[in-house]
């Protein structure tokens, strides 16, 4: 292990602390939205992920998304239950740090990127049914976009893509699965109708904070070394979220009044929308990225609510929509001045580059979108996705969890 190196080792284990903090970071962040007789429920959609993933990426799914590779479609079983996954570095994933660590590093995005989807369903969905779909969605899904995109061989990744901390991956597969998932369980009971007012603001102020606390290791992190990349995609990611909330607030002060939900919105799309770009492109080029993603997902909401669809916290507006764009701007801005193992965007003399993003965008669009949907209609015309009224009118606290959170 004489390439193990303990900077860069020190910094990736604060940075798995600092990703799985934002799993408990999406819980409040969502759960300050969801109705009172709901927050228990929405909560635990969040954090049931840290222990079902925890086991399942363990038992197989860091091997079906980093093994050897099948054809640059799927890894190979040679990583199964973590074996031949130890303390020296494995060079195709981190030269200076344990191969053991980039596997935990990389759990981490597997929790949370599944609970990204659960704010397209919230407040409606069967206990059974969400656990099945998300084992199923982290398998057939998740792992095999990990492995285009991140793994040795992935067709993508040997096309060149550029996604440093997970635009297609992460934001844009969650994005589309919400989307498709919301069209099959159909809207709350009263949607459109009565008001669904969020029951607590602090809490997804406070889990937006935990958010962008966390985004600086989900990006800062995916540097792999405590070097100047991993500076600028910590730089890049802070600048796209105070930009875009910014643009947020404003656009919602033109509406009528600044809106504190609407500023924390705002601060989450810019983060998702530099995911992909971070260690790619400058601080200057971060605050463009994030300004132009605002409107983006303010708007795509707007179109949502016209369309009268109850995709309930808008996953596929302030995800799927951000790091589209933010996935088209890798393409125009990235620059080998600041990350030499990168490649140039249009706008420093390589167009071809925005062609490869634009096709792994589209790729993992309907990808993740037509598996989604495929699932979902197959468990609900088998076991349901959807409570029953009554369960529904009670809350799902009490009748899927049997407790309150507030007497």
């Amino acid at each position: 292990m004489a390439n193990l190196n303990t900077g860069d080792t020190a910094w990736l284990l604060v940075c798995c602390s600092l990703v799985l903090l934002m799993t408990p970071g999406l819980a409040f962040f969502y759960g300050g939205m969801v109705r009172r007789k709901n927050i228990l429920s929405t909560l635990t959609l969040s954090y049931v992920f840290m222990a079902l993933i925890g086991v399942q990426w363990l038992l197989f799914g860091y091997t079906l998304s980093f093994g050897q590779d099948i054809g640059g479609l799927i890894g190979g079983l040679n990583f199964l239950g973590f074996m031949n996954v130890g303390a020296a570095p494995n060079p195709d994933y981190g030269s200076s740090i344990p191969h053991q660590l980039f596997a935990t590093y990389q759990m981490m995005f597997a929790v949370i990127t599944p609970a990204l989807i659960t704010g397209a369903f919230v407040e409606r969905i069967r206990f059974k049914s969400f656990l099945l779909f998300g084992i199923a969605w982290a398998t057939l899904v998740y792992d095999p976009l990990c492995h285009w995109v991140w793994g040795a061989g992935g067709w993508l990744r040997e096309m060149g893509v550029l996604d440093f901390a997970g635009g297609t991956v992460v934001h844009v597969a969650a994005g589309c699965s919400a989307l498709a998932f919301a069209m099959v369980i159909g809207p709350r009971k009263g949607f459109g109708h009565i008001p669904m007012e969020p029951h607590s603001i602090p809490y997804t102020v406070l889990g937006a904070g935990l958010l962008w606390v966390g985004w600086f290791g989900f990006n800062g992190g995916s540097a792999l070394a405590a070097n100047g990349v991993a500076v600028n995609a910590l730089l890049a990611t802070n600048t796209s979220g105070a930009a875009a909330g910014l643009v947020w607030m404003l656009l919602s002060w033109l509406d009528g009044r600044p809106s504190t939900l609407g500023l924390v919105t705002g601060m989450v799309v810019g983060l998702a929308a530099v995911t992909p770009a971070s260690g790619f492109v400058s601080p200057l080029a971060a605050l463009v990225i994030g300004a132009v993603a605002a409107p983006i997902s303010y708007y795509t909401i707007r179109f949502r609510e016209q369309r009268g669809l109850d995709e309930s916290l808008d996953v596929f507006a302030c995800h799927g929509m951000a790091s589209t764009w933010g996935m088209i701007a890798t393409g125009l801005f990235a620059s080998t001045a600041i990350n030499p193992g990168g490649a140039n965007g249009l706008f420093h003399g390589n167009p071809s580059q925005l062609g490869v993003q634009i096709l792994a965008t589209v790729v993992t669009m309907i990808f993740s979108f037509a598996v989604t949907y495929v699932l979902a209609k197959a468990l609900n015309m088998s076991i349901g996705l959807k409570v029953g009224t009554h369960e529904e009118e009670v809350g799902l606290d009490i009748s899927g969890h049997g407790e309150r959170a507030y007497s």
